[in-house]
């Protein structure tokens, strides 16, 4: 069975906001949308990165900007809302995917790492979600499509030892989905997340804790590359 692939350009003149874009899933996502037609702004604090997949993203015919924010800063979250407005026009797609993972055990009481991943993984999710729900409302009141996705995990519903932080992070996502479905559904805004299980990224080389890194790259060198899908 072959997977089908969208082609064409279905998501032209639509808007797309992708946070975490430097790299990995969020670099990824910020590609295909582009590829698709959306105009898409990605954010990200390492605006080199940035800077090299709006070029990407150019050098393929399509459209990004480049908007390096924190989005731990609510003030900053919101200014680069209102930059997304100006050059690209209304934000009618957001994938909230800015993340962090920083496992190890919960007896080594590394809190700083903790109020990391709070910081990010869940204030970050509400900075954005913030910002940009004004976006989106405005849009689906319009009549046009209103799509807000944030990334979560696999680790949201697993029991993992030494992810008791991350994992309950990512829980907080994927409740907070099912939970803005019902107010945000009615209002023909359509909410989502993703739960992804391993993939090789970056993200696994912040762990510091030599067992939980050993886990992770064990877990990295089973997974299955699917063949590529054909388009259709």
């Amino acid at each position: 069975m072959t997977a089908a692939l969208l082609t064409g350009a279905p998501l032209a003149g639509r808007v797309a906001v992708v946070t975490g874009a430097s790299s990995g899933i969020g670099a990824a996502t910020a590609l295909r949308l582009a590829e698709l037609g959306a105009n898409v702004a990605v954010l990200a604090r390492r605006k080199d990165r940035l800077d090299e997949l709006t070029a990407s993203i150019g050098a393929a015919g399509g459209t990004a900007i480049a908007l390096p924010v924190d989005v731990t800063g609510r003030q900053s979250v919101n200014d680069t809302a209102d930059q997304v407005a100006e050059r690209l026009g209304t934000a009618d797609l957001v994938v909230n995917n800015a993340g962090v993972q920083l496992i190890s055990p919960i007896i080594d009481l590394r809190q700083d790492d903790w109020q990391h991943q709070i910081d990010l993984n869940i204030t970050g999710v509400m900075n954005v979600l913030g910002a940009f729900l004004p976006h989106l409302t405005t849009a689906a009141e319009a009549g046009r499509p209103a799509d807000l996705i944030t990334t979560s995990s696999i680790a949201a519903t697993r029991i993992l030892e030494k992810f008791s932080v991350y994992s309950g992070t990512k829980a907080y996502i994927s409740h907070l989905t099912r939970l803005l479905r019902v107010e945000l559904g009615p209002r023909n805004i359509r909410v989502a997340t993703i739960e992804p299980g391993m993939v090789d990224t970056e993200l696994p080389s912040h762990v510091t804790d030599p067992d939980a890194s050993a886990l992770m790259e064990a877990l990295l060198t089973e997974i299955t590359i699917l063949p590529t899908a054909q388009a259709v």
